[in-house]
């Protein structure tokens, strides 16, 4: 595609606008680019295999030389999950608060990343990228150092929002400096960016203090165990557990390798305060009685690999559950978790406990830290924008966010409800998408990142789905004639596996095949044969189409 003009500003979203989770912006000048967040997303059910999806960034690295820094904006997986994977490709300085640097920090120790520019911002700091430069704004969201960014470009001030809602009295860090964006407003936004997450949603958030109201008074009523699951970055959940605990006596015991690692961090850098002895390794749990002790672990939105997801599947190493157990869901499922969190909480149930979650008329263990439509009401209000862009998000809620902005006053033709891989470019006076670039989703299986591609998912779940046949055709080594009796292996096939008879009348099938055509072949023709002629047959007995796999034994 063509390149920037000189006065002009170009967004691209690489993720984040069309579904949730890996959120990646790109700002970008004929000179220089700076890039806001780096997230992952977790599969859903019927990716088998798939441990993340993070974004394409072949985009950037046409235009790596451009690259001034990754900025972002706050410390959730969905925001700063892809960097390990990415920054190997594209490296550059990361600027970010200290207790999103922390939980990056750690995560390019486990990725062997030790010699990554991590600069620390904090509110008001400016950093210069050329002909960008970047003014950080703290925002409340549920997670503490939590940041909007505000831009200026060639093409006048673009604010970029980052997750947030509007918390008078967050638990840990500042509320939303709506005064920041009330003098970005006076000094004239060309562009908003705004999260639109709950933009479907009416009314207000609820204050993050609810929700440590409602878990003290679990920890002081619950007669056994209380085992609390919430994400591992939720450092400002995990000091109202602490702090609830304190009230009810109760000890600490963090399970699941992220919850311990962050805990750690966090006691390091004194985002969490503790009385020494409150915290706890869950290898002491047993020799604490059970009204006493409080079990924060991972699993909330139904992990399967996740400490939660193991207790209710009876398999966790330390923690078995029990009758009087209380375990409480400090969620709500990220779309297309849903599934695997029903999962678990029938799981759960099934081993005799008391499960509490919101939506299961217990919506006060947690409050979502996005902003409803009041609060973007008056977000874009404040700001009064030229141009908006709504971020974050699956379809409906852009557009309904987009339907808001028009409704206080934004000219309906410079509302652009964009998704991954528009190229939206802007002047001082106008507005419109240019092209698109590639914005693909790049699979993470294992230490394979990219190698797995909608075919491979294919092949995937028909294997889920119907299983495999082998056939196994022993094959003269000198001759290259069929050399003795076909064999079928079966996995995940059932009808093969319980009927002799159809396994039987499917060899005869290939070997009378064979028989029509006794002369050697090549061995590529007679495997595509193979698969077709068995594929045939079991369709037409089973109704069912295995994978088929020939494979030739010389003997």
């Amino acid at each position: 595609m063509s390149g920037v003009r000189r006065d002009g500003l170009r967004v691209v979203p690489l993720g984040g606008l069309g579904d949730i989770g890996r959120n990646m912006m790109v700002y970008e000048t004929d000179d220089d680019m700076i890039v806001v967040d780096a997230g992952l997303m977790f599969p859903s059910e019927e990716m088998h295999g798939v441990d993340y999806i993070i974004p394409d960034v072949s985009y950037l690295e046409e235009r790596r030389s451009k690259l001034r820094g990754w900025l972002i904006t706050h410390g959730h997986e969905d925001h700063i999950g892809g960097l390990r994977f990415l920054l190997q490709r594209l490296p550059a300085p990361i600027y970010a608060a200290r207790l999103p640097q922390g939980l990056i920090r750690l995560k390019l120790e486990e990725a062997g990343l030790l010699d990554v520019e991590q600069v620390t911002i904090s509110a008001g700091s400016q950093i210069n990228f050329g002909q960008l430069s970047a003014e950080f704004f703290p925002v409340a969201h549920s997670i503490p150092d939590a940041f909007g960014i505000a831009l200026r470009t060639p093409v006048g001030l673009v604010v970029h929002t980052g997750d947030f809602k509007i918390d008078h009295t967050p638990v840990m860090g500042a509320p939303t400096d709506l005064n920041a964006l009330a003098r970005y407003g006076q000094e004239g936004v060309r562009l908003l960016l705004s999260d639109s997450t709950y933009a479907d949603r009416p009314g207000h958030t609820m204050s993050e203090i609810v929700v440590g109201d409602a878990l003290e008074q679990i920890l002081l009523t619950a007669p056994g165990r209380v085992i609390i699951a919430t994400f591992a970055s939720q450092i400002a959940r995990v000091q109202q557990i602490i702090d609830g605990a304190e009230v009810a006596g109760r000890t600490v015991f963090p399970t699941g390798r992220s919850m311990e690692k962050n805990i750690g961090m966090a006691l390091e850098l004194d985002y969490l305060s503790a009385n020494e002895r409150r915290i706890r390794d869950i290898t002491e749990h047993r020799h604490v009685i059970d009204e006493n002790a409080v079990i924060i672990c991972t699993g909330a939105q139904g992990e399967p690999m996740s400490a939660l997801s193991r207790m209710a599947s009876g398999d966790h190493r330390d923690v078995t559950l029990k009758p009087g157990d209380t375990v409480v869901l400090s969620s709500t499922p990220i779309p297309g978790n849903e599934a695997a969190v029903n999962t678990t909480i029938n799981n759960l149930f099934h081993r005799g406990v008391d499960v509490l979650y919101s939506g299961g008329g217990h919506e006060h263990v947690h409050v979502r830290g996005h902003a409803g439509q009041e609060e973007l009401k008056t977000v874009i209000g404040l700001t009064r924008p030229q141009a908006f862009v709504p971020i974050h998000g699956e379809y409906r809620h852009l557009v309904m966010h987009s339907r808001l902005a028009v409704s206080m006053g934004v000219p309906e033709a410079a509302c652009h409800i964009v998704l991954d891989g528009d190229a939206l470019e802007l002047t001082k006076d106008q507005s419109e998408v240019v092209d698109r670039v590639p914005a693909s989703y790049v699979y993470v299986d294992g230490v394979n990142v990219g190698g797995v591609d909608h075919t491979v998912l294919r092949d995937r779940r028909r294997l889920a789905r119907e299983g495999v046949v082998v056939v196994v055709v022993p094959i003269d080594h000198q001759t290259g004639e069929l050399a003795g009796e076909i064999d079928l292996v079966a996995k995940g096939f059932v009808e093969l596996d319980n009927s002799p008879t159809l396994r039987d009348a499917a060899v005869e099938h290939v070997a009378e095949r064979l028989r029509r055509d006794p002369h050697p072949v090549e061995w590529h023709a007679l495997e595509n044969m193979l698969k077709r002629q068995i594929s045939t047959f079991l369709y037409r007995e089973a109704r069912q189409r295995p994978m088929v796999i020939p494979v030739a034994v010389e003997v």
